[in-house]
């Protein structure tokens, strides 16, 4: 098959890239060329901007392809422009989306049927933490209305594994690897969930293989903070509860991934994947994304919100 991928040198786009190629399919991207690139030779550059609408997209045109895998639309104008200009070019559009699009993100589990935040405007182009949600849940509507049955909307839960430029899951596997007494938030019965990126990539694949559609939560297994910090190796956890944390003015930045079970997003670390699961989403065991996303770290260069220091000086305050 011929597939095209709107992004596809970061992350979540390269594993996807890398994927499609290992199951023996061609592989065009288009990319604005700001981003570095470590594709292989045989992937397909086109260059355009899809910021700057029908005008930005001049290098599709007259071409045909299997599949469209947007990886890169934040924003209703970027999708609008898109989906309009391959309507007739593919036979199938797939969106990755987020799990953030839910209304009531304290249910648990957070299931496809469950409310959506109420649309952004098609005019908002300003991502922030605010419009993050409601810009997504335009998308998935626009990209639905142009394509009817033929398109497919992947929901993932905070993605992990190697080539994570965020630093969230990364910075627990670097923390753990230096070893000492370390911070762990809340008393280690709180849950995170996570989805390796290489098992959405494989799931995206089969989406594609198999023309499926409809949407799909993509979510690892679910584990409580104490297993998650065994699986990452951790010797001397030093458990703080939530209001402690708040206290030393701790929050999501420097501690990401950690949600408590009864906050208001605390449904977020309980996301089903049954459907995807029953339609073929592979799950990656935690200690193999832990390991890989280690051996990447070494080299990439992370900076964390929350330093050793500052770590060091949380822990001696809270003993005192």
């Amino acid at each position: 098959m011929n597939i095209l991928v709107l992004g596809g040198t970061q992350f979540v786009g390269r594993h996807i890239v890398e994927a499609f190629l290992a199951a023996g399919h061609g592989v065009s991207i288009l990319t604005r060329g700001k981003s570095r690139d470590e594709l292989p030779a045989a992937v397909e550059r086109l260059h355009g901007d899809r910021n700057q609408g029908a005008a930005g997209l001049a290098a599709l045109e007259g071409r045909l392809w299997d599949a469209c895998v947007d990886v890169s639309g934040y924003t209703p104008q970027q999708v609008r422009a898109s989906a309009a200009r391959l309507q007739d070019q593919v036979r199938q559009y797939v969106f990755v989306s987020t799990v953030s699009v839910y209304a009531e993100p304290n249910r648990h589990p957070v299931r496809e049927d469950d409310p959506l935040l109420p649309p952004a405007a098609e005019d908002v182009t300003e991502v922030t933490g605010e419009t993050y949600g409601p810009l997504k849940v335009t998308c998935e509507r626009i990209v639905q209305e142009v394509y009817g049955e033929r398109c497919a909307i992947l929901r993932p839960q905070i993605v992990a594994g190697p080539y994570d430029h965020t630093a969230r899951y990364p910075y627990w596997v670097d923390r753990a690897g230096r070893g000492g007494e370390m911070l762990a938030p809340g008393d280690g019965s709180d849950h995170v969930q996570v989805i390796d990126a290489r098992d959405l990539a494989k799931f995206t694949v089969k989406v594609v293989e198999e023309g499926l559609s409809g949407a799909y939560n993509l979510a690892g297994p679910r584990m409580t903070w104490a297993a998650f910090l065994e699986v990452l190796g951790v010797q001397s956890p030093r458990w703080v509860p939530q209001a402690a944390l708040e206290t030393q003015g701790l929050g999501h930045r420097e501690l990401p991934l950690y949600l408590p079970e009864d906050s208001e997003q605390g449904g977020l670390m309980d996301v089903s994947p049954q459907r995807a699961l029953a339609a073929g989403l592979p799950h990656t065991d935690p200690a193999v994304t832990a390991r890989d996303t280690r051996l990447w770290i070494q080299g990439a260069g992370l900076r964390y919100a929350l330093s050793s220091e500052r770590e060091a000086e949380v822990l001696q305050a809270l003993q005192e």
